[in-house]
């Protein structure tokens, strides 16, 4: 068995130690998300069970400085490529909801305003964002338009200086518990624009979606846009097509990969601990055959899992990942967290079903990682373009 190095991740689980080498401020803030997590966690089951959304744990989540994506914020301290993947795998260790909230307020929300906004947008919002003061959303998908983004309606006309939005959009975190909306639509020019809007102003209307089976620590909202008008000086200078909304969303898309690996850890380091503990027929379950045989199936998907999401980073800290590496990533982590939690959930037996093992919680929640950012079709139909040459969707 390999040697352990660190205490964040047990050699059982990282077991070609993909993350033997991480150290310094890298290592600090790992250990600053497993404190976070470790802290958090006794509150998750409730509030999944319950839907509700635990605005305080994701405000101290921000006091810990987690909510960041990597970006520069003035006077607080740096935070690397590395340092940022590593907080989405240890909060995804944790729970799917809070990685979601944090993913959907510093990857999409802020990020939007750091890569497409001007220097005054970006002093007014980047600094309250990472704080929690101010809660973003990211409305892009529509009612009729998920996978097909690129088809949005809504519409922003000029009139004078202002923009008039009009539209719906529809699955959107922090759309109806947030302050301030990035909305995309298309703009007289036909073009792609992106626009912060106020939650509060006159002509949004945002209603939480409920009945969700999955994801159900953060909410969700269906947004209607009805004449609302924004000033010119809220539009994203540098959002000029849907090119520059995809350089947004593909950080989120290797976010997901990684938040796959997380939950997938999880599963499989409870599944291992459950068949260590766990007697049948006078004897542990990890002295059957078909258990280890499972157990090291689980463990060859995470490790491949590991491995693709060591290589996108390094790929990612040069400047060189493309948005179609990211689009397999995606898919293959996606795919294989959803065996790893079958298995786990199967090998715990009927206590698997059981909120208090996390087990089903992550089961569940993986759900939603199969199909957002790009569900799993799309994401290898856009692989599939890249090895034959040939569009089957476009």
């Amino acid at each position: 068995m390999p040697n352990q190095t660190n205490d964040l991740l047990s050699p059982r689980a990282d077991y070609y130690q993909v993350f033997a080498d991480v150290d310094g401020d890298d290592l600090e803030w790992w250990k600053t998300a497993r404190d976070y997590a470790a802290w958090v966690r006794p509150h998750i089951n409730e509030a999944w069970e319950k839907a509700e959304y635990n605005v305080p744990a994701v405000e101290e989540a921000a006091r810990r400085g987690l909510i960041r994506d990597g970006i520069d914020i003035e006077g607080e301290r740096p935070m690397s490529i590395r340092a940022n993947r590593l907080i989405t795998l240890e909060l995804a260790r944790c729970d799917a909801s809070t990685t979601t909230a944090v993913i959907v307020q510093a990857g999409l929300a802020m990020q939007s305003i750091n890569l497409l906004g001007s220097e005054e947008q970006k002093k007014k919002y980047l600094g309250p964002m990472s704080r929690m003061e101010i809660r973003g959303a990211f409305a892009l998908t529509e009612p009729d338009h998920g996978s097909d983004s690129i088809a949005l309606e809504t519409t922003a006309t000029r009139d004078g200086d202002e923009w008039v939005i009009n539209g719906e959009k529809k699955w959107i975190g922090h759309g109806s518990v947030g302050h301030i909306a990035v909305v995309w639509a298309r703009m007289d020019d036909g073009e792609v624009g992106g626009f912060i809007v106020d939650q509060d102003q006159e002509g949004y209307d945002a209603e939480t979606i409920t009945g969700k089976g999955s994801l159900r620590g953060i909410p969700q909202a269906h947004i209607k846009l009805n004449n609302v008008r924004v000033s010119d000086d809220r539009r994203l200078p540098g959002a000029r097509s849907f090119r520059d909304t995809a350089v947004v969303l593909g950080g989120t898309r290797l976010g997901v990969a990684w938040t796959a690996l997380g939950i997938a850890i999880d599963c499989y380091e409870k599944a291992l601990t459950y068949a260590t503990e766990r007697v049948q027929f006078g004897r542990p379950l990890i002295k059957n055959q078909i258990i280890q045989q499972r157990l090291s199936d689980m463990l060859m998907d995470v490790t491949a899992m590991a491995l693709y999401c060591k290589r996108l980073l390094e790929l990612e800290e040069a400047g060189e990942l493309s948005e179609k590496q990211a689009a397999l990533a995606k898919v293959h982590n996606t795919r294989a967290a959803r065996r790893v939690a079958a298995n786990a959930r199967d090998m715990f037996g009927g206590v698997g079903i059981l909120l208090e093992n996390d087990v089903m919680r992550h089961m569940a929640d993986l759900e939603s990682l199969h199909t957002y950012e790009g569900t799993d079709t799309i994401q290898s139909l856009i692989v599939g373009k890249t090895i034959t040459g040939v569009s089957a969707y476009r």
